[in-house]
């Protein structure tokens, strides 16, 4: 999906996990239809760099910290506010998985971790992003969702149920935050970046022999799925979820 030059042009966004992969293309993407972002990640460092990529203070800032910090939720939102006068768009990110495996063999704390960044982190910036802009002027979020959440995904378990949540949860705030705000998610399958690495590293030809469309997917294909939601041609689109998997659930059961 080629990009629209100046689709969000005057508009800014907040994107979490973004000093990498997913989250950067999609901050990349924004950049390049003419939106303003702030970035969010825990290592400094690393956002520094991907603000020097996106162009600089002009077209991006960074805010460091936790994904399940409402400190950090509340500080990001304000800054964003601050530095470029509005916020039109969220989209949450930040993930982790800290534990693979299967789920009755998990240490519990593994588990919570999971639940409190996936799932109670992603209401915590809802909430601070509502709070702090949304409920007064409207926009849009979308959440990063995954493939994984929509049925068994073995030694992911946790991970799986945790997104499942968030597909969920992606109904219900389009349901209560209507009709000024909107909320969409896409569910990507495996896509090639750091976090997705132990799914496909050494046997990425065989695991993208699955999939209709012959390869594994990239940050690049998750980013125009989420523009189009966080934009004003999916105006009339709400609660929506849309997986993005190169065609591997239609190859369930074959061969």
């Amino acid at each position: 999906m080629s990009s629209v030059p100046g689709r969000f042009t005057g508009k800014v966004a907040l994107v979490t996990g973004a000093s990498r992969g997913i989250g950067f293309a999609v901050a990349e993407r924004l950049v390049a239809e003419g939106a303003q972002v702030c970035i969010t990640a825990r290592k400094t460092e690393a956002l520094e760099a991907a603000v020097e990529t996106l162009g600089g203070k002009e077209h991006a800032m960074l805010v460091a910290g936790k994904g399940d910090d409402r400190t950090h939720h509340s500080a990001a939102v304000a800054a964003a506010v601050d530095v470029y006068g509005r916020l039109d768009v969220l989209v949450n990110n930040t993930g982790i998985n800290p534990a693979y495996g299967p789920m009755i063999e998990q240490d519990l704390v593994a588990a919570r971790k999971v639940f409190d960044v996936n799932v109670i982190g992603v209401v915590g910036w809802i909430k601070a992003a509502y709070d702090g802009w949304l409920r007064a002027n409207g926009g849009a979020i979308v959440n990063i969702a995954s493939i994984a959440g929509t049925g068994p995904a073995p030694g992911l378990g946790y991970y799986a149920a945790s997104k499942a949540a968030l597909i969920q949860m992606t109904q219900q705030f389009a349901f209560e935050l209507a009709p000024n705000v909107r909320v969409n998610a896409v569910a990507p399958a495996v896509i090639k970046t750091q976090f997705a690495r132990a799914l496909y590293e050494g046997r990425e030809e065989s695991v993208a022999a699955g999939y209709a469309l012959g390869r594994l997917g990239v940050p690049h294909d998750v980013a125009g799925a989420v523009a189009f939601f966080a934009s004003s041609d999916a105006d009339w689109v709400t609660g929506q979820t849309l997986i993005i998997d190169g065609g591997v659930s239609l190859m369930r059961g074959v061969g």
